[in-house]
């Protein structure tokens, strides 16, 4: 029973926000193209950048942990493409959706609310990890066409790099001007939120069949890489319970920017990041129930 009460105080909130936006998103149908633009520009980077920034984070704490992410994405991406050769889906729509993981909309505000403040840099270095190598490998999977060059000197990537590079000297900016960034950042936490419920408003009923094999596979596929891998690199506590949670999380939103962009079958790829943030409430309360239990 405590074991499902903090399960509920995790979830609760974040699934309470994410329905604040569906029904919105329902009522009033916003264009989100402006929102997505500040998030990406804005708040996403001050949030990296605090977070990694902060006293508080050391890097070495969490080394292993993040050689762990890396691993998990790596792995995943190698079960995708077999999962694509079996299945004859094209491997540039499927192994980027079974890669890359929402640790951003959904991940980041889950962790804060099951590991704490103290960890929260952690699930923000797993966030930079990831979206570190999709911005790189996983576009370049999407389309030959890519140019990583860009998407390597947004502002995002950018942030993560003098947020680590902070992190290993310890030169940030005064406090005055660190915690109007971190304002700034924790903002983004529950806009995100918002803006994943608004984005469910577009599945479709037709777009279920489609969608179940992304939809499943980034989950399940994450989970059963993420629980042996955190046994043979010796993670315990908090950080095994994040490279868990983080394994659980749906497909990541941004895939979908990424296969607009290159015309990689866009519907597609939209009906299994979509279903797969809806299964979410499948997947996550069993991701949390592993993770939190490990803490007992």
């Amino acid at each position: 029973m405590e074991l499902a009460a903090r399960i509920a105080q995790v979830i609760i909130p974040v699934f309470f926000i994410v329905a604040v936006g569906f029904f919105y998103g329902r009522r009033a149908a916003p264009d989100l193209t402006s929102f997505n633009r500040i998030v990406l520009d804005v708040l996403a980077p001050a949030l990296v950048y605090s977070a990694l920034a902060a006293k508080e984070f050391r890097l070495g704490d969490h080394a292993v942990l993040l050689l762990g992410g890396a691993l998990l994405i790596l792995a995943s991406g190698a079960i995708g493409w077999l999962l694509a050769r079996a299945t004859h889906t094209q491997p540039r729509t499927l192994v980027p959706v079974v890669m890359f993981n929402n640790c951003g909309n959904m991940g980041l505000p889950l962790a804060l609310l099951a590991f704490g403040p103290e960890n929260f840099g952690a699930a923000v270095a797993l966030f930079s990890i990831s979206n570190l190598i999709h911005f790189s490998l996983g576009a370049r999977i999407t389309s030959a066409h890519a140019r990583t060059r860009d998407l390597l000197l947004s502002p995002l990537m950018i942030a993560t790099a003098l947020g680590f590079a902070s992190a290993a000297s310890g030169v940030r900016p005064p406090d005055a001007l660190f915690t109007g960034l971190k304002i700034m950042g924790e903002a983004m936490l529950p806009l995100m939120l918002f803006a994943l419920g608004v984005r469910l408003t577009a599945l479709r009923r037709q777009d279920v069949p489609r969608g179940l094999l992304g939809a499943f596979a980034r989950p399940a596929v994450g989970l059963a890489i993420a629980l042996p891998l955190a046994w043979a690199l010796g993670l315990a506590g908090a950080s095994r319970g994040q490279l868990i949670l983080f394994g659980s999380l749906p497909p990541a939103v941004m895939q979908f920017l990424l296969a607009e962009r290159y015309r990689q079958e866009p519907e597609k790829v939209a009906a299994m990041i979509l279903l797969g943030n809806a299964l979410a409430v499948l997947f996550v309360p069993l991701a949390l129930a592993l993770s939190l239990q490990q803490r007992q």
